[in-house]
């Protein structure tokens, strides 16, 4: 399946009905859900990691230049102008998967621990895997893929309410023409 959304839907679909004939009462049921979803996490977190190693090590010192947009809900705000390298910018991607990971992983502990739910446990441990592995990066520097189309950097956000209802892209602007603006304008960021 090529759309995330899609297979995330199957998948996470699949998984419910899978999740409803786990005895989610036994006790030791439930402790094999919390290691299978820490285990998950911790996958997640070591893939990210050999990621980071595989970048490093790379080095790619191509320079990038992109503008930021401005923020939509700011109307004082200006576009911002981004140069940094390719190793970096993939670290920072890297840095905001990491960091979504953990935010899943405070969200669950909140879910399983204060509320009592298990059946995110088994749902989360399976998609959690699953993003990572389809992680632009991961695309990048686990399977090889080349950096073009949607693999271009700067990645491109998928598309939110705001964008849908405006039809305007939020996404990160390459073409020279909004560089060059973005010069002029000084808004320049490492």
């Amino acid at each position: 399946m090529n759309n995330p959304a899609v297979s995330n839907l199957v998948i996470s679909l699949g998984a419910m009905q899978v999740a409803r004939r786990i005895p989610m009462d036994d006790p030791q049921t439930v402790n094999y859900l919390r290691i299978g979803y820490v285990a998950s996490q911790a996958i997640s977190l070591a893939i990210y990691y050999y990621i980071t190693l595989k970048i490093r090590k790379r080095n790619d010192l191509t320079v990038l230049k992109y503008v930021n947009p401005a923020p939509p809900m700011n109307p004082d705000a200006k576009p911002e102008l981004v140069q940094t390298t390719v190793k970096d910018y993939d670290l920072a991607e890297v840095g905001k998967a990491i960091k979504s990971l953990f935010v899943s992983l405070a969200f669950m502990a909140f879910l399983h621990g204060y509320l009592k739910y298990t059946q995110p446990l088994f749902i989360q441990g399976l998609m959690g895997l699953k993003s990572t592995l389809e992680s632009n990066p991961a695309k990048l520097h686990l399977w090889g893929k080349k950096a073009e189309g949607d693999l271009a950097r700067p990645f491109k956000a998928g598309g939110g309410l705001l964008e849908s209802l405006t039809g305007k892209a939020s996404g990160p602007q390459t073409d020279a023409a909004s560089i060059k603006a973005a010069e002029k304008a000084g808004g320049k960021s490492e």
